[in-house]
């Protein structure tokens, strides 16, 4: 007789950059410390574009939905979904393409998928069970956005505003704002709102106790 696990709970946190949203993600990783839990980056998935030149990469609209390979992210979030293990892309933010490498990933109970597209394919939608949106002041996302691009990925004040005007504030307002519409739950401020994130943090811990959740099934 085997006994198939309950299926594991998909947590999809999103919202603009610099938002808080890794914040949001990090502090309910730290909250369910003790749980089998993982995080997964959007950004993880963005295309191989290896067979294209350096200035080709510089050109792509890193914000727009088509930069992601979303195919592969669905299928190994299905994966890890049936706890099967899973080679995750690594993304080379240097070269601008996907890393020859991965990263071995063995599924856990918890999976947090965070990034600022992820609630745009109704395929990603259909699979998360929580869906978080981290909603905060334009200012306060564009000022974070420099100081993390500055002193995190080595960019140029000048290179980062230009940026920003040039595709993350449009692709913000085009593809990332409307999908707030399909969040459960918003949170204004991010990583401040701990009242929010408490309040996630029991709702996941609750879905976790839960007995007969999905895919619970024997064979013989």
């Amino acid at each position: 007789m085997k006994v198939q696990k309950k299926r594991p709970v998909l947590i999809g946190v999103t919202g603009g950059s610099g938002s808080g949203k890794t914040t949001v993600s990090r502090k309910i990783y730290n909250n369910l410390s003790g749980h089998s839990i993982m995080t997964i980056q959007q950004d993880s998935y963005y295309k191989d574009q290896a067979d294209m030149s350096m200035e080709e990469r510089a050109a792509v609209n890193y914000d727009h939905p088509l930069a992601f390979d979303t195919d592969l992210l669905i299928h190994q979030l299905k994966q890890l979904l049936n706890y099967e293990a899973i080679e995750k892309p690594v993304y080379d933010y240097t070269e601008l393409t996907r890393s020859s490498e991965t990263a071995h990933q063995e599924p856990r109970d918890v999976i947090i998928l965070e990034g600022i597209l992820i609630l745009d394919d109704q395929r990603l939608r259909d699979l998360m069970d929580i869906k978080v949106y981290v909603d905060t002041d334009d200012d306060i996302r564009i000022i974070r956005r420099i100081e993390r691009d500055i002193k995190d990925r080595g960019r140029t004040l000048d290179s980062v505003i230009t940026q920003y005007l040039a595709t993350v504030k449009p692709m913000f307002h085009q593809f990332v704002e409307p999908t707030k519409r399909y969040a459960d739950i918003i949170v204004p401020e991010g990583g401040e709102n701990t009242v929010a994130i408490d309040l996630l943090t029991t709702k996941i811990k609750d879905i976790l106790s839960q007995e007969g959740r999905d895919n619970i099934f024997r064979e013989d």
